[in-house]
Formats: C-alpha cells, sequence, structure tokens
C-alpha cells in the first residue's frame, strides 16, 4: 500500500473498521439471521447478559452466534450472578457449545451484587474462566468516565484485570463504553498505553439510530452530550426525531489515530437501531471509503 492509499484509509475512517464486532442481546436470534448476508464471516460478536434474559436465552444466543459462522463472546455481569454455582452452570454451558474461548467479563448494573462477585476482577480471580477453556478475556474501559463510580477507582480496577489477565496466562482485550467525542478517546487510549497496559483496545461506537434513543443511551450510562460534542458528532439537538450515524466520528478517529502512540484499536458497535442496520451502514461506509 503506498502512503497515498494510507491516509486515504486514514481519513475515511476504515482502519479502525477493519474487523468490527458487533454486539446483540439474548432477544436478537432472528436478527442475526436476517442481517447476516452482509456481516463479514468471523465478526465477533457480543452476547449481553441482561437482567430480563436467562440462562437458556443466553446459550441460545451464543449457540447461534456460532452456528451463523461469528465469533460468540458471551458476557458475563458480576454482579448478576447469584452463586458461584450460577457462573459453573453457565460456563458449563459454553464449554459444551463450544462456545466458550471468548467471554466479556463486566460489573454489571446492580447497585449492590446479587451473589459473590462485587466486580469483574473477582470473576477473573476466581479460576473457573480457565478451568472451562476460557482463553480470552475482554474487560471494560471508561473514556468519559462511569457515573456512579470515581475516575481513579476506574483507572485502579484497570490496571488490577490487566494484571491479573498476565498473572494467570489469559490473552485479553478492552471494549470502552461507546461514545460522541473522538479526542476523549484517544486522550484515554494514549493514557492506558502511558500506564504500560498494552491490551487491543476495541472502541465502543453507536451504530446508526435515532436521535432521540441515542441521547437517551447517553444520558443513562454518563456520556458528553454537550453542544459541542453532539455538533461534531452530527447529532442535531434540534431535530430529535432524525437519525445519525458514526461518519464523523470514525473519520475524526482515524484522523488522530497513531498506531505508534495508540496501540491497536477497532471498532465495537452497539447496535442500538438494530444488527443489520448497523452492519448495512458499515458495509457501505467501508465500500465508500
Amino acid at each position: 500500500m503506498n502512503p497515498g492509499s494510507t491516509a486515504s484509509a486514514a481519513a475515511t475512517g476504515t482502519t479502525v473498521l477493519d474487523g468490527f464486532s458487533l454486539e446483540m442481546t439474548g432477544k436478537d436470534i432472528a436478527g442475526l439471521d436476517g442481517a447476516r448476508p452482509v456481516i463479514p464471516v468471523g465478526t465477533r460478536i457480543n452476547v449481553t447478559f441482561l437482567g430480563n434474559e436467562d440462562l437458556r436465552m443466553r446459550l441460545d444466543a451464543a449457540r447461534a452466534v456460532k452456528r451463523l459462522g461469528f465469533v460468540p463472546v458471551p458476557h458475563i455481569s458480576a454482579r448478576r450472578l447469584p452463586s458461584r454455582q450460577a457462573l459453573e452452570q453457565f460456563l458449563d454451558g459454553l464449554r459444551a457449545d463450544g462456545t466458550c474461548d471468548d467471554v466479556f467479563v463486566i460489573g454489571g448494573d446492580p447497585a449492590s451484587p446479587h451473589g459473590p462477585y462485587p466486580d469483574a476482577l473477582s470473576i477473573i480471580r476466581d479460576g473457573l474462566l480457565q478451568a472451562h477453556g476460557v482463553r480470552h478475556v475482554g474487560i471494560s474501559g471508561y473514556p468519559e468516565g462511569h457515573p456512579a463510580i470515581p475516575e481513579h477507582e476506574l483507572w485502579g480496577s484497570l490496571a488490577d484485570k490487566y494484571n491479573e489477565l498476565e498473572a494467570q496466562g489469559l490473552s485479553g482485550s478492552i471494549i470502552t463504553q461507546f461514545g460522541f467525542d473522538s479526542d476523549a478517546v484517544l486522550a484515554w487510549v494514549r493514557r492506558v498505553r502511558e500506564c504500560g497496559i498494552d491490551l487491543p483496545v476495541r472502541v465502543g461506537v453507536p451504530g446508526p439510530a435515532g436521535v432521540r434513543r441515542l441521547l437517551t443511551f447517553a444520558a443513562r450510562f454518563g456520556v458528553g452530550t454537550s453542544t459541542s460534542i453532539a455538533k461534531k458528532y452530527g447529532l442535531s439537538l434540534a431535530n430529535l426525531m432524525g437519525t445519525a450515524g458514526p461518519d464523523k466520528f470514525l473519520r475524526a478517529l482515524a484522523a488522530g489515530y497513531d498506531p505508534a502512540v495508540h496501540g491497536e484499536l477497532k471498532a465495537h458497535f452497539y447496535t442500538f437501531g438494530g444488527l443489520k442496520t448497523t452492519a448495512e451502514w458499515a458495509a457501505r461506509f467501508k465500500e465508500e471509503g
């Protein structure tokens, strides 16, 4: 590839779009099936661990991801687990289905743990992941902070999880909360590298969706939506009935991305507008360059 084509790729955002991953819920199996023709074979697809889903739904969804030719990445929500036995049962099911290689471990939404696991670190330390054949563990990152966790605790937790993965010989990666400010993301990733954490980072990106829906999720997760950030992203605060995609965000992210500084970056789509809509948008964006 000549220098001109490299610059072009950076300008369009396709550099971070290569090898993107997607997220689905346990209820999205039909949606995944419908989106299959436009999702590249081998794409990593995260399967959520929500409070309104049960064990069977989660296992069925991971199984469907594999059956359709993709890589399942089941979530494990530490605070939603009522017991160690519940974690074992989930991991047993994943192992039986051949969907346990990759998982994403997160603390979860409940204010108080439902069982013995208060956070993602406690899951990693338990030893059950390795015992069930897990080889890769995704952990979370918050470029704009977390509404319920102080910043110093977030950084300490990230370092502790990274060190524990290293100590246990598990490979890992970071998936960030979605955001609308590419500058904040790049500054956060730079700091991650300065802390000596070299895990690949998947930058959370909201797939194309209604503006009102995006703002609702942003408020829930503490994502900044000031007028300047919204304008830079392409959100119209005056037209809440409109839709918005991450075109500008990905171009700005790629324009500021320096592999020597930021390490490995890829996009992870939160499919607020649906799997097919997001996958079709990604295919079109790459084609248009």
